[in-house]
């Protein structure tokens, strides 16, 4: 039964089967059928000739920024397709010729919406003029831009204090929106500025800022060429960062080998068929992992503890698989990470892993020799109360082999969204950085906040408790984002108001403070004009380079505006006066970049150092430069291994996307490389485990979790047998978010613990649903 609040809105959607169809899991990535899988999706949503013309332009110099990942473009682009499937599915997604204003809301109520799956909401189109749904309302309404604007100024000034206004980013927003609107929340006077990387790198920002002294990585593109292994722990790239398979290849090309360390075998770890080479269209692609590591959820720590120590052993005989010139010169730790390698015994290492001892030791014979070593991760490291140790262990590795400020080497955590480390670049952050402080007086001539904010988890919590009254959220899908989900929707119907600058239709939009206000918003593919003027705005890669974006697509409605316009003039309603001319930046974005460059760190000269290539921010690790840790050195640590006192009914879930998703974003609802056709609401569970159960595939199962006593639940699932621990299931999010208890999260980044949640599995009394293999 779907749970319901205030407006008796279903958190869940439609929780009925929709006819799976199962398959074998697709061994190879991309290829002609990711080619005709993007195009189908262009072309349905888009048309033929929109389609084409925008995606010739996407990631182009002169071009726009891929909506999708933030992955980077290489320096010699392909002229007719740099992009992969997901980034053409993410741009068909924004770019829709599909509508939606007063009159559909006025047809269907918003509890009446929420009872639609996430896929068949965003299936509705694109949001084309400012809607009010107003207390006690079941329906939106259209509302003027202008009576919109003197709303949210009106419920403003009648807060007790600034900080009981939340003010919410996603990544998908510009330099320019995130940091006019960073600058709206502390001249307000608050800090509490959570953002989604809250809920997936935190961890990799706390973990290599204290050892590394920068919360980003040190790679760039062409590192990734040059390395002669690449770890990719945690990660799927076929799925989440397709384009980072083409940069794998010229690795595997060059002679470099990769090691994938994940519960499942991905399959754009297996193969790899590039659609823009002739063998990936009619050869067999290119065999990516040299070793896979299926370790057990969570078990990472003493997966790469037992590797370190093999090394270890073998360095005590000859001194040359560690680099001790460069650990003598760079780094403070080593001695007591070496004393705290050899305390632990091999065999409990290895049993706690689940991984076979042939398999490590094959990654030891690859790793002892290689000096140029890459790590990359993603969520599989960072979303466990553990985190920020995950990280900090694969640091170690590095640090000892001296595989940093080196050609082909470094740390390499993969964003999600295509600007979320700009985000944080240009000040979207809850805690306090004196300096940008001081430079925002200096600059922009107010005095900013000087108090520590809300992050994500904690602004749950305030709404929750009634702290908060006011939650602004420039893009993204809050709701259905966050872990757990009731408990979200609880501390969202607590709110006064709730304002959403958003481009598409989500369960945010229907789970709302008691007055709800949507604010459409440009697309990243549209032109942006005032004044017959095109304007561009900027971002960030995961890599840390600034580039133009420029949209060419007429946009969905005249009655859209762009993110800084939005922010600009809600900030004018406001302010009956302020030293800042509120209307002028959002007319003129190089005022913007103006400030930028003065207030936020590594900026400089960006609207003429942006354009073609862009430039890359300052980055301490590329010039082994660790002056700003102590002893002026970089941090081995020793990490704890991971406690997780499981029930005997117990199994760990890990959340994951399928291959019709981007994030909150569900495209469609086949996952083709999982075999799994036309349905989301499965669990993925080893066979041995199944038969201990008594479970057969195509059962329908509920799933609980409980913790602090609390019992949380998640009905209607299918069981998929599958090739994954035992002991260990994995199940798709937002659908089982509802399960990860918003108060248990990774210790000093309060990442949620998405990765490894202690499940139970009850099968339904029901009838097996049949299924068209």
């Amino acid at each position: 039964m779907s749970q319901s609040f205030k407006r008796n809105v279903s958190l869940t959607g439609a929780e009925e089967f929709t006819n799976i169809k199962l398959g074998e899991p697709v061994r190879d990535a991309a290829g002609m059928l990711g080619v005709k899988e993007a195009l189908k999706h262009g072309f349905k949503e888009m048309g033929v000739l929109r389609s084409m013309g925008a995606l010739l332009k996407m990631n182009q110099k002169d071009g726009f920024d891929c909506p999708s990942c933030a992955w980077p473009d290489p320096e010699q682009r392909s002229p007719v397709a740099e992009y992969c499937e997901n980034g053409a599915k993410a741009l068909a997604d924004e770019a829709t010729t599909d509508k939606i204003g007063a009159d559909m809301f006025k047809k269907w109520s918003v509890e009446e919406l929420s009872h639609l799956s996430d896929y068949e909401l965003n299936k509705f189109g694109r949001l084309v003029e400012p809607l009010v749904l107003r207390p006690g309302s079941l329906h939106y309404e259209p509302i003027s831009w202008d009576a919109a604007y003197t709303l949210i100024a009106e419920e403003l000034k009648k807060l007790n204090d600034p900080n009981e206004a939340i003010f919410y980013t996603s990544g998908r927003s510009s330099n320019e929106a995130a940091f006019l609107y960073g600058t709206f929340a502390r001249a307000f006077g608050t800090n509490n500025m959570p953002d989604c990387s809250n809920m997936c790198h935190e961890s990799s920002g706390v973990a290599l800022g204290e050892t590394l002294g920068i919360g980003k990585g040190s790679t760039v593109l062409e590192d990734l060429y040059e390395a002669e292994v690449i770890i990719i722990a945690g990660q799927n790239p076929g799925t989440n960062h397709p384009r980072m398979m083409s940069a794998l290849e010229k690795c595997k090309n060059n002679g470099g080998k990769i090691i994938s360390i994940n519960p499942l075998e991905e399959s754009g770890l297996v193969n790899f068929k590039n659609p823009q080479h002739l063998s990936g269209v009619i050869g067999s692609g290119v065999d990516m992992a040299d070793v896979h590591l299926p370790v057990n959820i969570n078990q990472d720590i003493p997966l790469i503890k037992l590797i370190l120590k093999k090394l270890a052993i073998l360095d005590s005989v000859d001194k040359t698989v560690f680099d001790h010139v460069f650990i003598d010169k760079y780094t403070s730790g080593y001695d007591a990470l070496i004393a705290d390698l050899m305390s632990y015994d091999e065999k409990d290492l290895l049993s706690r892993t689940g991984v076979d001892e042939s398999a490590i030791n094959k990654t030891v014979a690859l790793l002892r020799h290689s000096k140029k070593i890459i790590v990359c991760w993603a969520m599989g490291l960072t979303q466990h109360k553990n985190g920020v140790e995950n990280i900090r262990e694969f640091v170690n590795l590095l640090l000892l082999k001296g595989a940093l400020g080196k050609p082909g080497a470094g740390t390499c955590p993969v964003r999600g969204h295509s600007n979320v480390q700009g985000d944080r670049s240009v000040g979207i952050q809850h805690f306090v950085d004196k300096d940008m402080n001081a430079r925002i007086e200096k600059y922009m001539h107010f005095t900013p906040p000087a108090e520590r904010g809300l992050d994500t988890v904690e602004s749950m919590q305030a709404m929750h408790d009634g702290k908060a009254k006011a939650f602004f959220c420039l893009g993204g899908n809050f709701l259905m984002a966050a872990s757990d989900t009731q408990y979200t929707a609880e501390a969202l119907q607590n709110c006064d108001l709730t304002v959403q600058i958003s481009t598409k239709l989500n369960r945010t939009h229907l789970v709302t403070g008691k007055t709800g206000l949507i604010l459409p918003t440009l697309g990243r593919s549209e032109k942006d004009e005032i004044n017959g003027q095109r304007r561009y705005f900027t971002v960030e890669n995961s890599m840390g380079k600034i580039s133009q974006s420029k949209g060419i697509l007429k946009p969905a409605s005249d009655n859209v505006r762009s993110e800084p316009q939005i922010i600009a003039e809600m900030a004018d309603a406001y302010f009956d006066s302020h030293p800042l001319d509120w209307k002028l930046m959002g007319d003129d974005y190089e005022i913007i970049r103006n400030y930028i460059d003065l207030v936020a760190k590594g900026f400089e000269k960006t609207a003429e150092q942006s354009k073609g290539h862009g430039y890359y921010l300052p980055n301490n690790v590329r010039n082994l430069d660790f002056s700003m840790l102590p002893g002026g050195k970089a941090q081995i640590t020793v990490n704890k291994l991971p406690e997780h006192t499981l029930e005997a009914d117990e199994f760990m879930m890990m959340t994951i996307r399928s291959h019709d998703q981007f994030n909150t974003t569900i495209y469609g609802l086949d996952d083709r490389y999982r075999g799994v056709y036309n349905e989301r609401r499965v669990v993925f569970m080893n066979k041995k485990d199944m038969e201990l159960k008594g479970l057969k595939k195509l059962d329908v199962v509920d799933l609980t979790s409980t913790y602090d006593g609390i019992v949380r639940e998640a009905h209607k699932f299918l069981i998929i047998p599958y090739n994954i621990p035992q002991g260990n299931v994995a199940a798709y999010f937002p659908e089982t978010n509802m399960l990860v208890p918003y108060n248990h999260f990774a210790e000093r980044s309060n990442t949620p613990i998405s990765k490894s949640v202690k499940v139970r599995i009850y099968k339904r009394d029901v009838t097996p649903v049949i299924s068209e293999v």
